[in-house]
């Protein structure tokens, strides 16, 4: 269980679902890169606590308790980038999810600004927040078992994290259009930073709302996970 830390022999252990035929877009590897160097960051500052301390006390411990529910016991081995990879093949969410995925996290840390997204916590982050974000935009999605499953965790698990990310936002997941493109034109411009120029595929914009349109929490349409799963 992800509970334990292990969420690598986790996604080993699992038979894998049916993947989407989908090419990978290019907003995986935009959104890989900045959080890669977000918990880079965040991991550094950890450490460099760790060494202020000098044994007396844990690094981690000074970091604040919000998002201590996501965090395990070690950094999975996957990187982000496959992880994103994994949850886009298997579940077949629109591009959007995964930036609106990133709306929220970026919401978590304004609101609970001593809490940090590092490499402990991270992988439960975001398949909870790409979760929630299909749920809102999809017209069609699977449901918490499935993601379970594709994320390595178990739906137990999941549900849980579902409703502590709901509190935690205190259920601000109305996302307009205006915000959807400034992350988008936020995301990009990160890529040209680093003399790469991408652009967020924009397709699914469609589905996103605009500034006084809200969307619903509830899990209005949810697909069958395939046979044999949980």
């Amino acid at each position: 269980m992800l509970g334990s830390g292990d969420l690598t022999s986790n996604l080993s252990r699992q038979s894998e679902p049916s993947p989407s035929e989908s090419t990978t877009p290019r907003v995986l590897t935009i959104l890989s890169h900045v959080i890669e160097k977000l918990v880079a960051r965040n991991d550094k500052l950890v450490d460099d606590m760790d060494k202020k301390l000098d044994g007396v006390s844990s690094g981690l411990a000074r970091v604040g308790k919000s998002l201590n529910v996501f965090h395990g016991v070690r950094a999975p081995n996957i990187s982000i980038v496959k992880y994103l990879e994994r949850l886009y093949k298997y579940t077949s969410c629109s591009p959007s999810c995964f930036v609106v995925g990133y709306v929220y996290i970026d919401r978590l840390t304004h609101k609970h600004p001593d809490s940090l997204v590092i490499s402990l916590n991270v992988h439960r982050l975001l398949v909870t927040s790409v979760m929630v974000a299909s749920k809102m935009l999809d017209d069609v999605h699977y449901n918490n078992a499935f993601y379970a499953r594709v994320g390595g965790v178990s739906n137990a698990e999941l549900n849980r994290l579902e409703m502590e990310f709901l509190f935690l936002l205190d259920f601000g997941f109305v996302v307009s259009s205006r915000v959807f493109e400034s992350y988008c034109s936020h995301l990009e411009k990160e890529m040209m930073i680093n003399g790469a120029s991408q652009r967020i595929e924009r397709a699914i914009v469609s589905n996103a709302v605009d500034d006084v349109t809200e969307l619903s929490v509830e899990d209005t349409q949810s697909s069958s996970p395939p046979q044999g799963m949980d």
